[in-house]
């Protein structure tokens, strides 16, 4: 990262939409690119509900990645399509797009994000998880498979996690991206509040420690967010539907409310590079999910 940003001449800048089916791995490969976890990630299906801006400044370009929810085609209430409608709002408002899709594997979900691409927008086909292909010459055919399917400017195959061919598709984008000076400033990574990104690392840890378990109706609120010099004050509630809900995410005694508290705390000590007081409490409202008004009350576009 530089410690200064050039203004006009040579200089590139512009938002790059990151999109793809749940689970493709969208949140890995901004925060790796950006060397910074400013979007959550877990293995259950719909983690990132909001889009999530990071940023990236080199002396020549600015790259500001927009990690976007993966497109739901399942639980049709209000909440997933307030989520399909962040994605293609995202999509046409970009000056570029990365549709990432698993190595291996394109299925019905992944056409679905094919059919919403804007043809006026440049698309970078982006073939995550490549490592894990053991017969790398199946690669070719697999990608060839998927260029039919759009008119891509360039495709990459990238293993986000293991930070392979992410310099390829860094040069690929800043190829592409408009001349325009920068928008942030060099040392920003987000465009997102600590109270925001607060809710979204106790989310990220609820999904972590309950999993499976976990109905996908639930989320978190910030309640208070205080500063007092370095130190951070976070009160938080996690909104669930049911009573059953709650007795799961407290746990045995309180255990599992213990950890994902414990873990969220130090990941917000490291994120905010202070020491954090964390509280957190469990209530129940049924419904929230399926209620427009209080979607938007609770910070969903």
């Amino acid at each position: 990262m530089t410690t200064e940003t050039t203004s006009a001449g040579n200089f590139r800048c512009g938002y790059i939409a990151i999109v793809g089916r749940p689970n493709v791995g969208k949140s890995t490969l901004m925060n790796t690119l950006i060397g910074a976890k400013v979007s959550i990630t877990s293995r259950k299906a719909q983690t990132t509900r909001h889009r999530i801006t990071g940023i990236q400044t080199y002396d020549d370009a600015q790259f500001i990645y927009v990690d976007t929810p993966g497109f739901q085609t399942r639980h049709a209430n209000a909440l997933n399509k307030t989520l399909n409608k962040t994605v293609t709002n995202t999509l046409i408002s970009s000056d570029l797009i990365l549709f990432v899709v698993e190595a291996g594997t394109f299925g019905p979900a992944d056409q679905q994000v094919v059919d919403l691409l804007p043809t006026e927008v440049p698309v970078i086909l982006v073939i995550n998880k490549a490592d894990r292909v053991k017969d790398k010459a199946a690669l070719m055919p697999f990608a060839q498979q998927v260029a039919s399917k759009f008119n891509f400017a360039a495709i990459v195959p990238v293993s986000a996690k293991l930070r392979f061919q992410l310099d390829g598709l860094e040069k690929e984008l800043k190829a592409l991206l408009p001349e325009n000076e920068a928008i942030f400033g060099p040392d920003d990574i987000t465009d997102r509040s600590e109270k925001f990104m607060a809710s979204e690392i106790v989310r990220e840890k609820l999904f972590r420690f309950v999993g499976d378990e976990l109905p996908y109706t639930s989320t978190v609120l910030i309640e208070k967010f205080e500063q007092e010099g370095d130190l951070r004050r976070v009160f938080a509630a996690i909104l669930v539907e049911r009573d059953t809900h709650k007795s799961m995410i407290i746990g045995n005694k309180g255990a599992r409310l213990k950890e994902v508290s414990t873990q969220a705390r130090l990941d917000m000590e490291k994120l905010f590079g202070g020491p954090v007081y964390l509280e957190i409490w469990v209530k129940v409202k049924s419904g929230w999910a399926d209620n427009e008004a209080g979607l938007r009350a609770y910070g969903y576009e």
